[in-house]
C-alpha cells in the first residue's frame, strides 16, 4: 500500500473496478433517486394544481369586480353629465333615478323615485344630461310619474335656435320622434336645426335641447308641412334625470301640459 500509495501503480486498477461497479452503483441508488424524484415531483404537482385553483379564483374575483368597476365607472359618466346639466340650470334641480318604464305601447312614461317627500309637484320639467325628457304628471308619497315628450298626450312649446322660429312640438306615440304640426310650408326650418325650449308659459327652462329637426315634407295641396323631429334627450337609456323646481313652483297647469291641451286643433284650411 505504501508503495502503491507512492508510485500508484493500482491507479488504472482502481478506475477499472469503479467503472465497472458504477452500473451496480447506479442501480443500487436508483430506488432512492426515483423514490426523492417522485415524492418532489408530486409535491409540486400538488403545489400547482393547488396554485392554478387559487389563480383561477382570483381571476373570478376579479372579474366579477371589473364588470362592478365598469358599471360603476358608466354610473359616475352619467353622474357627471348631470352635474354639468344641472350647472346650466340656473333654478334648484333634484337627481332622481328611473325605477320602471310603463310597457304600455301607446303612452310614453317613467317612474321616478322621487316624490311628495321630497317636493315634487305636478308639472315639474325633468331633464337629462342632453335634453327635455318631460314632465311629472302624477305625484305619490315617495314616487312620480313622467310623461315624456314623446307621449302622444304631450306638447311643449319651442324654438328654432338659428332663427328663433316658435311652435309647438307634440308627441307621437313612437319612441323617438315629436312632430311640428302647425309650420306653414314656407316658414323657415330645415333638416339638422335644433329646437329648444322657449321658456313661455314658464313650465320648462328656456334654451335646452328639446329635439333636431330630422325630416321635412312640403306639399302645397296643404296648408302646413309635415315636420318630425328626433328627441335630444335619451328617453329609452338614461337612468337619472334632473328634476326642475320652477320659479313659478306649484303654478296652475299650462296650455302645455298634457292635462288641459294635447293637440290643439289646426285652423281651417285655406
Amino acid at each position: 500500500m505504501t508503495i502503491d500509495q507512492r508510485a500508484r501503480y493500482l491507479e488504472g486498477v482502481r478506475a477499472m473496478t469503479s467503472v465497472a461497479l458504477y452500473p451496480v452503483q447506479f442501480l443500487v441508488d436508483m430506488p432512492v433517486r426515483a423514490t426523492s424524484w417522485a415524492g418532489d415531483t408530486l409535491t409540486s404537482r400538488s403545489d400547482l394544481l393547488q396554485e392554478l385553483e387559487t389563480l383561477r379564483t382570483q381571476q373570478l374575483v376579479l372579474k366579477t369586480e371589473l364588470q362592478k368597476l365598469t358599471s360603476v365607472e358608466a354610473e359616475n359618466a352619467r353622474l357627471r353629465e348631470l352635474l354639468q346639466s344641472s350647472q346650466r340650470v340656473t333654478q334648484k334641480v333634484l337627481v332622481a333615478e328611473i325605477l320602471a318604464a310603463d310597457l304600455d305601447p301607446f303612452t310614453r312614461q317613467v317612474i321616478i323615485n322621487k316624490g311628495e317627500d321630497s317636493e315634487v309637484y305636478v308639472g315639474q320639467a325633468v331633464l337629462d344630461s342632453d335634453g327635455v325628457m318631460g314632465q311629472v304628471v302624477h305625484v305619490g308619497p315617495l314616487s312620480s310619474t313622467v310623461m315624456l315628450i314623446t307621449d302622444a298626450n304631450h306638447a311643449i312649446p319651442v324654438q328654432v335656435l338659428r332663427n328663433g322660429l316658435r311652435t309647438i312640438a307634440v308627441g307621437t306615440g313612437e319612441q323617438n320622434t315629436v312632430e311640428l304640426p302647425y309650420l306653414a310650408n314656407n316658414a323657415d326650418i330645415e333638416v339638422g336645426d335644433l329646437l329648444v325650449t322657449s321658456g313661455l308659459g314658464g313650465r320648462f327652462p328656456p334654451g335646452f335641447p328639446v329635439a333636431r329637426v330630422s325630416a321635412i315634407e312640403r306639399d302645397l295641396t296643404q296648408s302646413y308641412a309635415k315636420v318630425s323631429a328626433t328627441p335630444s334627450g335619451r328617453l329609452d337609456r338614461v337612468r337619472e334625470v334632473l328634476v326642475v323646481f320652477s320659479e313659478r313652483e306649484r303654478a296652475p297647469l299650462l296650455p302645455e301640459t298634457p292635462q288641459t291641451s294635447v293637440r290643439p286643433a289646426p285652423p281651417p284650411k285655406e
